[in-house]
């Protein structure tokens, strides 16, 4: 799994860089988790700061395009965010996932 950035801006309003970006792949989509890892590695981040706003991957093709935003701050995120999509982005711990059945 390869990912390249095609667009990156800059918001100082809400303290984050909003990114457009394409995931090349073999075999199925990735999931979410493995692209938030990759992009905090290729993006110099943390994974909690990382949230993928959308994923859209056509038939046939073995690439990805995508939306994410990356904050500064964890504080920032929980601010600008709603719950449901920090909850999509932001690993379970697994002591967290054991308490959850």
């Amino acid at each position: 799994m390869e990912i390249k950035v095609i667009e990156e801006k800059d918001n100082p309003i809400l303290n984050r860089r909003e990114i457009k970006f394409v995931v090349e792949h073999d075999g199925p989509t990735p999931s979410r988790k493995n692209v938030v890892e990759k992009i905090a590695a290729t993006m110099n981040s943390k994974v909690g700061l990382v949230m993928v706003d959308s994923l859209k991957s056509e038939f046939g093709k073995r690439e990805t395009l995508g939306y994410a935003k990356i904050y500064e701050t964890e504080e920032r995120a929980k601010e600008v965010e709603r719950a449901y999509v920090i909850a999509r982005n932001v690993p379970t711990l697994p002591a967290e996932a054991e308490e959850s059945g």
